[in-house]
């Protein structure tokens, strides 16, 4: 699935949203609890960013790669927004909420589960450089206490809203972290 509308304006229903290019809704599976971003042609394995502290982030970087850790090891639905400019905090409404820095150079910004077939993941046309991405998580807890069983209804899915936009490198930051049920 490509998307790559440039410029143009594509608010999926959400006209009221200032500065969005892109609004896209997904449904992913999140394979081994987690979502991937990278630059269309990344050859970065994200094996070795998943440090003790990652995991307990939820966010592994790497330079031109990342994943978002999940709650569960199902579908998730994701909001991906491709942005002018950084969004407005609204970290209060979400369970987890983290940002990282990316380098697409190639402009098209790939999307998928861990475990999805490549050629056939999302793709975003955005402008080639560092990007800045917000990541945040919502209905965590009633994903968790259903498991296997949260994506069988829209409302108890995991939900991830991942907001992108142009902006200098800058080290990763936690801005509002979820404690697990089980923690």
């Amino acid at each position: 699935m490509t998307v790559d509308l440039g410029l143009r304006r594509d608010f999926a229903g959400h006209e009221d949203w200032e500065g969005a290019l892109i609004s896209t809704e997904l449904e992913l599976f999140a394979d081994y609890y987690q979502v991937h971003l990278f630059d269309d042609g990344s050859v970065t394995d994200l094996g070795d960013a998943w440090t003790d502290e990652a995991v307990l982030d939820n966010l592994a970087v790497d330079t031109d790669a990342m994943a978002v850790g999940t709650a569960v090891n199902v579908n998730v639905a994701v909001t991906v927004e491709v942005l002018e400019a950084a969004p407005e905090d609204d970290s209060a409404e979400f369970d987890h909420v983290v940002e990282a820095s990316l380098q697409v150079s190639s402009g098209r910004l790939v999307v998928m589960g861990c475990t999805d077939y490549e050629p056939e993941a999302a793709r975003f046309g955005i402008a080639a450089g560092p990007v800045r991405v917000r990541a945040v998580r919502s209905n965590l807890a009633e994903a968790e206490r259903l498991g296997i069983d949260s994506d069988d209804d829209p409302a108890t899915m995991e939900r991830l809203r991942l907001q992108v936009w142009p902006a200098p490198h800058t080290d990763p930051v936690v801005i509002k972290r979820w404690k697990p049920l089980a923690a």
